[in-house]
C-alpha cells in the first residue's frame, strides 16, 4: 500500500496545486518534512516568485520557510503538474451568481493531475468544498482515465482519493498546519488510510479517519457555526447603537456569565472561509437553512449599517475628510477576499469620492473594487478629522490616545474602547 511505501521511504514525491494561502504553507511544511515538493499555480509570476524563495502574501515564518526548503532544493515550482506519489489539491472554491458553489478551480486541478496520474497514487483535496466534491473528482478522474481503477467503483483500485481540510488561522498558518488536528475523508476507508499515512509525515495533531462526505460537512459546519455566532454579535451591536448604548460594554458584562460567550462584532465578515462556506450548506439544502441564511445576510447586511454610519459623520461635517483604517479581512495579514473593510471603503469612495484615504499598511496596490480610492500612511490618516477603524491591526492598537484627540471617531472593532 501506498501508505506502508511512504512510512519506509526516506523521501516521497508530493504535486501540491495551487500556491495561495493555503497551498503555499502546505508545500513548503511538506518539504520541510522530507518531501520533495512541487509546487503548481497558473500564475507564472507565482511559480517565478516561489522558485527563487520568495512569497507573494503575507504569513508570520513563511518568508524564511520558503526560502530554506527552495534552497535545499525540496520545494520547486511549475505550471504543470508533474508525476508524483500524493497530488494535494489546494484551488479556490468561490461562489458564483446566486451563491452557486463555483467548482471549476477544482475541476481544472483535476484535469491538470489526470495525465500524469499512475497506480499507487493519492490525490487529497484540501479546499474547502460542497458535500461531493471529493466523489466529482474520482468520477471526473475516472472518466479521464478509464485505464485507472477508481476507488468506490472498483474492488481493486489504482489509486486513493481522499478529502482532508485544512483548519489553520491566518497568521499562525505555518504552526497550525503543524499542531491542528485533521478529519481526513475517504472515498473508501483504504483511501482514509492512504491519506493518513502521508499526514502522519508531518501533522503532530490528531489524525482522523472518516468518510470524504462527513470531512466535507464536518468543514462547513466549524465555519458555518462561527458565522453564526458572528450573527449574534453584529445584530446586537446594531440593536446597542439603535439604543445608544455601548456594545463593547454589553457584551463584555455578559461574558463574565459563566456559560454566556458572545464574539466580538465588526463590519461584516470575510476571508474565504466564514464569509463563503454557509452557502455551501444553503445551497444543498434551502428549505432546511432559514438560520444560516438569516446569518450570512445579517453579517453581509453589517456593512450597510457601517456605511450608513459613516456617511452620517461626513455629511454632518461636509469639509472634513475620512481616513479608514483597514482593509484586510482580520487583523495583522494582506488577505483582502470577501472584506468586509473592502466593501465599506467602495461604497464611500462612490458617495464621496476623494474626501475619503485608506489606510493599510499590508497592502501596496488596491484592489480593482477600489479605483479612485487613495492608499496613504498611517501618519497621513491621522491628520484626518475623521476615524473609521476597520481593522485592528496591531500597529493600528499602538496609536497613542494623544494621536486622535479631537477627531470623531468610529471604531467597528472596539480597538479603542
Amino acid at each position: 500500500m501506498l501508505e506502508q511505501r511512504i512510512a519506509a521511504a526516506d523521501t516521497y514525491d508530493v504535486c501540491v496545486v495551487g500556491l495561495g494561502y493555503i497551498g503555499l504553507p502546505t508545500a513548503a511544511v511538506v518539504a520541510r518534512s522530507g518531501a520533495r515538493v512541487i509546487g503548481i499555480d497558473v500564475s507564472q509570476h507565482v511559480v517565478d516568485t516561489v522558485a527563487r524563495g520568495d512569497i507573494h502574501i503575507e504569513e508570520a515564518d513563511l518568508d524564511t520557510l520558503v526560502r530554506d526548503v527552495v534552497l535545499l532544493g525540496r520545494l520547486t515550482t511549475a505550471t504543470t503538474p508533474a508525476p508524483s506519489d500524493i497530488f494535494v489539491i489546494a484551488v479556490p472554491t468561490p461562489f458564483g451568481p446566486g451563491h452557486v458553489p463555483d467548482l471549476s478551480y477544482v475541476l481544472n486541478a483535476t484535469r491538470a493531475i489526470a495525465p500524469v496520474l499512475r497506480k499507487g497514487n493519492t490525490v487529497i483535496l484540501e479546499s474547502t468544498s460542497p458535500v461531493g466534491t471529493t466523489e466529482q473528482i474520482r468520477d471526473l478522474l475516472a472518466e479521464l482515465r478509464p485505464d485507472l481503477a477508481m476507488p468506490g467503483l472498483s474492488d481493486t483500485p489504482d489509486i486513493a482519493v481522499a478529502y482532508c481540510p485544512e483548519r489553520v488561522l491566518p497568521g499562525r498558518i505555518i504552526l497550525e498546519l503543524v499542531s491542528n488536528e485533521r478529519s481526513i475523508g475517504g472515498i473508501t476507508p483504504a483511501c482514509a488510510e492512504a491519506a493518513c499515512g502521508f499526514y502522519r509525515r508531518f501533522v503532530e495533531g490528531a489524525c482522523t479517519v472518516t468518510t470524504a462526505r462527513t470531512a466535507e460537512m464536518v468543514k462547513l459546519v466549524e465555519n458555518t457555526s462561527r458565522d453564526v455566532a458572528i450573527a449574534f454579535a453584529n445584530e446586537l451591536s446594531i440593536v446597542c447603537d439603535k439604543m445608544d448604548l455601548n456594545v463593547w460594554d454589553v457584551i463584555e458584562l455578559a461574558n463574565r456569565h459563566p456559560r454566556v460567550n458572545i464574539l466580538k462584532p465588526g463590519p461584516g465578515v470575510g476571508g474565504h472561509c466564514i464569509a463563503v462556506d454557509p452557502w455551501f450548506i444553503v445551497d444543498a439544502a434551502p428549505e432546511q437553512t432559514p438560520l444560516i441564511r438569516t446569518a450570512r445576510e445579517v453579517n453581509d447586511g453589517k456593512v450597510d449599517h457601517v456605511v450608513a454610519r459613516a456617511a452620517a459623520m461626513l455629511d454632518a461635517a461636509p469639509h472634513a475628510r475620512a481616513s479608514l483604517l483597514g482593509l484586510a479581512f482580520k487583523a495583522d495579514i494582506d488577505d483582502l477576499r470577501e472584506s468586509p473593510a473592502v466593501k465599506v471603503a467602495a461604497e464611500l469612495i462612490a458617495r464621496y469620492g476623494d474626501r475619503i484615504d485608506l489606510v493599510e499598511p499590508f497592502v501596496t496596490t488596491l484592489p480593482r473594487s477600489l479605483v479612485g480610492g487613495r492608499l496613504v500612511s498611517l501618519e497621513a490618516g491621522l491628520a484626518n478629522d475623521i476615524l473609521v477603524v476597520l481593522v485592528d491591526h496591531s500597529v493600528f492598537k499602538a496609536v497613542p490616545v494623544e494621536a486622535r484627540e479631537g477627531k470623531q471617531v468610529y471604531d467597528t472593532r472596539g480597538m479603542w474602547r
